[in-house]
C-alpha cells in the first residue's frame, strides 16, 4: 500500500514539474503514472548497474557523476514512454534535481503522518 501511495505522489511530483519546467511534457496523469513506475523500475535495475560501471568517474568527481546517471535515467524513460517528452541533457539534469526534491518533501510528509 505504501509502494502505491508513493507511485502515486511522484506522479503527481511528475505533473507538477511538467507544469513548471518548459523543456518537460507529459500528455496526461495516466502517463505520469506510467512515468512513476518506470522510474520505479530503471531506478531499481539500470542504475545500480550504472553505478557499478561509472563507479571511478562517480568517486574522482565526489558524486557529482550520480547526476549525470539521474539524467541518463530521465532520459531512458523518455525514450520508452510516448506521453512524456524532456528536451534534452539539461532539462533532464533539473527535472531529476527537482524530482528528488520532491519526492523527498512528499515522503517526509508521509513519515510524519505515519506518527
Amino acid at each position: 500500500m505504501n509502494f502505491l501511495l508513493k507511485l502515486v505522489l511522484s506522479a503527481v511530483a511528475v505533473l507538477i514539474l511538467a507544469k513548471i519546467l518548459p523543456g518537460v511534457g507529459v500528455d496526461n496523469y495516466m502517463s505520469a503514472l506510467i512515468v512513476a513506475v518506470v522510474l520505479a523500475i530503471l531506478n531499481a535495475i539500470v542504475k545500480p548497474l550504472l553505478i557499478v560501471l561509472t563507479l571511478p568517474a562517480t568517486i574522482v568527481t565526489l558524486g557529482l557523476f550520480l547526476l549525470v546517471i539521474n539524467s541518463a535515467i530521465i532520459l531512458l524513460a523518455d525514450y520508452f514512454i510516448a506521453g512524456f517528452s524532456v528536451d534534452g541533457w539539461l532539462w533532464a539534469l533539473i527535472f531529476s534535481i527537482l524530482l528528488s526534491i520532491f519526492q523527498s518533501i512528499l515522503h517526509s510528509i508521509l513519515k510524519k503522518d505515519k506518527n
